[in-house]
């Protein structure tokens, strides 16, 4: 599996593995699909977008952008989906491991996620087995598809620094 910034013939097969996790509504914030032009938009205008490719198949995909400005503008935020027949392969691990590596690089010396519903057990598994930090829950902080609200957690996760 390779991961690399994505590049325009990417955007097909990301806005499909995007929009399912959108539509399913039990963990990104966002209601309405993206289209071809609003996700280019979207994916263009982030620090970084990358894909993870089985060959020319996308199978997942992260966004990393600030998480505030100014004098907290050493955080970074990042969001990540990987095509559901992907799920349980190494393809989130790889993807977020990645980013870690690109936010340092970037300058980034912490990686914070606002919003992680409770329920999302794979992805509160797998942070916590890289060593994020959960810090706190927010009750009621995600309004799920089905109409009910429920718990987020937030956690951080402090990047090596690559100054020398």
């Amino acid at each position: 599996m390779e991961i690399r910034r994505f590049q325009a013939q990417d955007l097909a097969q990301m806005l499909e593995i995007w929009n399912a996790e959108v539509e399913e509504g039990e963990a990104f914030p966002q209601i309405q699909p993206l289209d071809a032009l609003s996700g280019q938009d979207f994916f263009s205008s982030q620090d970084f977008t990358g894909v993870a490719c089985e060959g020319e198949t996308v199978v997942g995909l992260y966004i990393l952008h600030p998480n505030h400005a100014g004098r907290c503008g050493h955080q970074c935020n990042a969001s990540y989906a990987v095509r559901a027949d992907w799920r349980g392969k190494g393809a989130g691990r790889a993807l977020v491991c990645h980013c870690m590596e690109t936010a340092a690089q970037l300058g980034y010396r912490l990686l914070i996620f606002n919003a992680v519903v409770e329920q999302n057990t794979r992805a509160i598994a797998l942070y916590e087995s890289l060593g994020f930090v959960r810090i706190g829950r927010m009750p009621g902080g995600f309004h799920a598809k089905d109409g009910t609200y429920r718990d987020t957690f937030l956690y951080y996760h402090t990047l090596p620094s690559l100054e020398s």
